[in-house]
């Protein structure tokens, strides 16, 4: 957690189906240094998704919902794609595999978008379960809130579980945190959102993955298609709706109904991460094994502890972590977030580059980590460090288009045009695809007077 900057943690872990051990770490605030408890509750955000995906896999059971009938059946009306037919092509299977066709999450007010033929391709989407859960309003006549405290949160003992703010979150909820450990206030979502809205602890949520681990409240068919393969994702990552996949599936991966899943052996691990910026979740359990572990965050760097936490429970690499590009905590992060928050960028850089003198062709933080951590000052308000740390990382890898990039963003957001302009077209060089330098690069040079 020192490493890794994170003030706060909750982790379960599943032995034999049940749950083994529970335990709190660190603080719910690092600012006030108010500790996390057991009873502390922390944001599922995509965790969200499993425990809504189970209670739709309930009514299929209840023959109230069909998994392959088209879900405009249940919710007539155009919801927001216009004229796009292909909405009446999508189904409830392929909401819960991410087959839909829509982005992960529209844009600001946008109008929703269909970007491939329903069932053609996986690219996960949020937007996909929130059009599926107004279905399922409309079908069962409750809320969301309801519906899920019903069929899932009360069977299963989920007391400290909510869709929906609850006013004794007040005292009970931990704050997020920035990559930089900085307290980043606390969400309080009045309407529930089946991708992302969860509210709920370790130990509630494991109580979850217990039963998914048994295959309780469902029928045995129905347990086994939400635990078998469905979908194959890319091996470009999460999103192919408005970014090409490359045509080649990810290794050892697959997606259920409302699961990931991780090859194991003949068999499969479920798993699924949670990101709601600020704050990070991330399960992961085998039903052969009826072996699991659930682990919630406070911080925006929580998924790097994912790694090491998962390796300690489940044994073994996982293709899951490095589809998601996760590694544990570079050893001088922590020290470097410590010192930039306390001294600045300069202090930190100059410990950052001794570090690097004593182990030659060994960078202590790699450049995915600095670019975030030169972000995270962006939108901070520090920009003369942000300048500094992406100056810092384009050193470090000088072939990288996307450290150009992102320099070219800090020194326009400094005001620094003719060296934004220089970036930019130096990113372009050496990537000629980058639309969104190339844009930025066009609107630097009208707005730069001319001789």
């Amino acid at each position: 957690m020192e490493q890794a900057r994170v003030p706060g943690l909750q982790i379960a872990v599943l032995s034999n189906g049940r749950i083994a051990w529970h335990a709190p770490f660190g603080l719910a605030n690092a600012d006030t240094k108010v500790p996390v408890t057991d009873a502390s509750v922390f944001e599922a955000a995509s965790l969200s998704k499993p425990v809504f995906a189970y209670a739709v896999l309930k009514l299929v059971d209840a023959g109230t919902i069909d998994l392959d009938k088209p879900i405009s059946g249940y919710l007539p009306g155009r919801y927001d794609v216009g004229d796009d037919a292909r909405l009446a092509q999508i189904t409830p299977r392929h909401v819960l595999s991410h087959c839909s066709g829509f982005p992960n999450w529209r844009s600001g007010n946008d109008a929703l978008k269909i970007h491939f033929v329903p069932g053609e391709r996986f690219s996960y989407s949020g937007e996909g379960y929130v059009y599926l859960a107004a279905a399922v309003e409309r079908i069962t006549g409750q809320t969301l809130e309801a519906f899920m405290r019903r069929m899932v949160l009360e069977p299963l003992g989920m007391t400290s579980s909510s869709y929906v703010w609850q006013s004794r979150y007040e005292s009970s909820k931990v704050y997020n945190h920035s990559l930089l450990g900085e307290p980043a206030g606390r969400r309080a979502p009045w309407r529930a959102n089946a991708a992302a809205s969860l509210h709920t602890t370790a130990e509630d949520y494991a109580r979850f993955v217990s039963a998914v681990l048994a295959g309780r409240g469902l029928r045995p068919a129905t347990a086994r298609q939400m635990l078998s393969p469905q979908s194959r994702p890319d091996e470009r990552g999460i999103n192919t709706a408005t970014a090409a996949p490359t045509g080649r599936q990810a290794a050892g991966l697959a997606w259920g109904l409302g699961w990931g899943l991780e090859q194991e052996g003949e068999g499969w691990i479920i798993w699924h991460w949670g990101d709601n910026g600020t704050t990070k979740a991330y399960v992961a359990a085998s039903p052969r094994r009826r072996a699991g572990v659930v682990l919630f965050s406070n911080s925006e760097n929580g998924l790097q502890l994912a790694p090491p936490v998962v390796a300690d429970v489940m044994g073994g690499a996982s293709p899951a972590l490095a589809w998601l590009k996760q590694r544990g905590p570079a050893p001088a992060f922590g020290q470097f977030v410590s010192t930039l928050r306390s001294s600045g960028a300069t202090e930190a850089l100059s410990q950052y580059r001794a570090a690097k003198t004593k182990r030659p062709g060994d960078l202590p933080i790699d450049e995915e980590t600095m670019n975030r951590v030169g972000y995270a000052l962006l939108r901070g308000k520090r920009v003369a460090d942000a300048i500094e740390v992406f100056r810092q990382n384009v050193a470090d890898y000088p072939d990288s288009w996307n450290v150009h990039d992102s320099l070219g963003e800090a020194y326009a957001a400094g005001g620094k045009s003719d060296l934004a302009i220089q970036a930019y077209e130096r990113s372009l060089e050496l990537n000629p695809s980058n639309a969104g330098g190339a844009e930025a690069l066009k609107k630097l040079r009208a707005a730069v007077p001319r001789d």
